[in-house]
């Protein structure tokens, strides 16, 4: 009985608050040496409400500047439930804090969309500084001329994906980055010129069992559900979240805010 209670209090208070910081190289023969060093931090899954505060996201925001990172992205989720949550106002100052040189892009996931949210979420990115990415792609250029893409696609379970025009124009050579926010549309995007897609959605399945896994994740998270992967010649990273979303617990799968260092290669290889 105790075991159990004492499970139930850290799955409910404590894991979810142990935030970790993961830290990654993408190395990749396309992305340009003027690239090298560049920072990239990735949170996801925020589900504002009940159980993740605009205090939390508060805190998060000072932990994403006191990183420094060149750009920074939200690969989706930011209000569980965005029709019956009663401070979306507030969110906006807090997001616009965030410092990013090279810009802050974000996506749709299918909380975002539900709820008659898809107009709040959009407005509230929008005039927090975010560049949406609705099936379309930004270029990263520096002064050199050497350049990645940033693609991001609507949601794939409530919103209108398209795979060409999100990548139309972008040249085969320039290293792309895709943002997704349900990971096993990797299968997908994997017959594109994408180098790496990240995403979220998944929580890491929130509750794990030692040597079983995650008991359930959600749909189009059943067969990449935290870390990277390799799907045919593209890597994908899926990131943990910071929320919860159905039950308010977390076991083994604390949240995440994750940074990613670009690095040149002169060779196929590439490490995480």
């Amino acid at each position: 009985m105790f075991i159990a209670s004492f499970g139930y209090y850290y799955a409910r208070f404590i894991e979810p608050s142990r935030l970790t910081i993961s830290k990654h190289s993408i190395t990749h023969p396309l992305i340009p040496k003027s690239f090298d060093g560049m920072t990239i931090v990735q949170f996801s899954d925020t589900h504002l409400g009940d159980y993740y505060s605009l205090e939390r996201l508060n805190q998060l925001v000072s932990q994403i500047n006191d990183i420094k990172p060149d750009l920074v992205v939200f690969t989706g989720d930011l209000i569980d439930a965005p029709h019956q949550y009663p401070h979306a106002h507030q969110i906006i100052p807090i997001l616009s804090r965030i410092r990013a040189p090279f810009g802050k892009f974000s996506i749709y996931g299918n909380h975002d969309h539900g709820g008659y949210g898809t107009n709040l979420y959009r407005n509230i990115m929008n005039q927090a500084g975010f560049h949406m990415l609705v099936n379309e792609h930004a270029i990263i250029q520096l002064v050199d001329k050497s350049k990645i893409a940033i693609a991001g696609m609507d949601d794939l379970m409530l919103g209108r994906p398209h795979f060409e025009q999100t990548f139309q124009q972008i040249p085969p050579s320039t290293y792309t980055i895709l943002l997704l926010h349900e990971p096993d549309g990797a299968i997908q995007a994997a017959h594109y010129p994408v180098h790496l897609q990240l995403s979220g959605h998944s929580h890491g399945g929130q509750i794990q069992l030692p040597f079983i896994g995650p008991l359930i994740t959600p749909p189009l998270a059943i067969q990449y559900y935290e870390g990277f992967y390799e799907v045919g010649k593209m890597r994908l990273y899926v990131n943990r979240g910071l929320g919860t979303t159905r039950m308010p617990l977390r076991f083994l799968t604390p949240p995440e805010l994750t940074i990613f260092t670009l690095k040149h290669q002169p060779s196929s290889a590439s490490d995480g």
